[in-house]
């Protein structure tokens, strides 16, 4: 994957960008949703184009989009710890942990992720690449997830950096456009990957 400069930090989503969970996490929400009553709620080709929101406001997306009422704090938990139950089956991405070995110990590095910290930093520990990173951002870390700036912003400011001088690794369009926002410059895995 080529860089177009030398970072001064590097921002890495998660699901789907260091480790292959989306399968996983959609998994997480036809469970969900289907106990909830609601089983053609949430496309595959909607869930993957809304990559990086947090639960909670995909929750409040379909509410909104379909005109139901859905009780969003139990869903997002339950949609989570169902997610949880599945971490053990993820696979890392080679190609962006390749990118991540060749940076460590020269750039600073951060996580930002619309997932909950506590589910990130089980998948960076499974991965054996937790101590990469000088911060994570999760969902609970920020009041607005992807594609808003938020998280990206705190990352560059947690790391010491410029947003200028900071490359993100995504997978999602939602983060391609946070890191857009932030003034950041994206590496559209998917590109690399297939």
């Amino acid at each position: 994957m080529p860089l177009p400069f030398t970072p001064g930090g590097l921002i890495f989503d998660c699901d789907g960008t260091l480790a292959d969970t989306m399968p996983l996490h959609y998994q997480a929400w036809r469970a969900t949703l289907d106990r909830a009553g609601h089983p053609a709620l949430f496309t595959e080709e909607q869930f993957y184009a809304w990559a990086g929101a947090p639960a909670y406001e995909i929750l409040e997306r379909l509410a909104l989009q379909h005109g139901v009422t859905l009780a969003l704090a139990d869903l997002t938990h339950e949609k989570e710890m169902t997610y949880q139950k599945l971490i053990p089956q993820l696979t890392p991405i080679e190609p962006v942990l390749a990118e991540l070995r060749r940076f460590y110990g020269t750039v600073p590095m951060a996580v930002v992720s619309g997932g909950m910290k506590v589910l990130v930093d089980e998948t960076l520990d499974i991965l054996g690449i937790r101590e990469c990173f000088e911060i994570v951002v999760g969902s609970g870390e920020v009041t607005k997830g992807k594609p808003d700036p938020e998280g990206m912003l705190l990352a560059a400011k947690t790391l010491g950096v410029a947003p200028e001088n900071c490359i993100v690794y995504e997978d999602g369009p939602a983060g391609i456009e946070a890191a857009r926002r932030a003034g950041m410059r994206a590496v559209d895995i998917t590109k690399f990957i297939g």
